[in-house]
């Protein structure tokens, strides 16, 4: 299992450098925060909360190099949603399941600070062609506006 583990943090390690050269995809934004990121990852979270969503998962990269030994800067992706719109998108194409829920990518910069990158939801739920879901996608944009401008006062 710890074979596993190690080799699954190395793909991740290695992708996210390439990531880092290749051009983002279409409707991916990218915000730097002066806070510490430890701070500006608490801020993140409250922020979800307080803007009515639900926070699904919290996927901790760091922790997984910790735990084999390997010390790498702070890397989370945070994934949130919230039931009502489950049920929207589910409605309006089950197919768009997969895109649930929307992910925020926040990493430590060498300097201690935090960046944070997303794909708006009208972006991930685009491909699908589907009017309700873009009502939806459009909505969940200014959620998520928010939860990131709340996060960086």
């Amino acid at each position: 299992m710890k074979f596993i583990l190690a080799a699954l943090l190395a793909l991740g390690v290695a992708s996210a450098s390439v990531a880092q050269t290749a051009s983002p995809l279409p409707g991916t934004l990218t915000v730097t925060s002066a806070k510490p990121f430890a701070v500006f990852l608490d801020a993140l979270l409250d922020s979800i909360g307080a803007n009515k969503m639900g926070l699904v998962a919290h996927a901790c990269a760091d922790c997984g190099a910790k735990a084999i030994g390997v010390k790498i800067p702070g890397n989370r992706v945070v994934m949130a949603f919230h039931p009502r719109y489950a049920v929207r998108m589910l409605k309006a194409n089950v197919a768009a399941g997969i895109e649930a829920p929307i992910r925020l990518y926040v990493t430590e910069r060498a300097d201690g600070s935090a960046t944070l990158t997303y794909r708006t939801p009208s972006a991930v739920f685009a491909p699908y062609k589907t009017p309700d879901l873009d009502v939806m996608a459009r909505e969940l944009d200014g959620v998520f506006k928010k939860i990131v401008a709340d996060a960086l006062r």
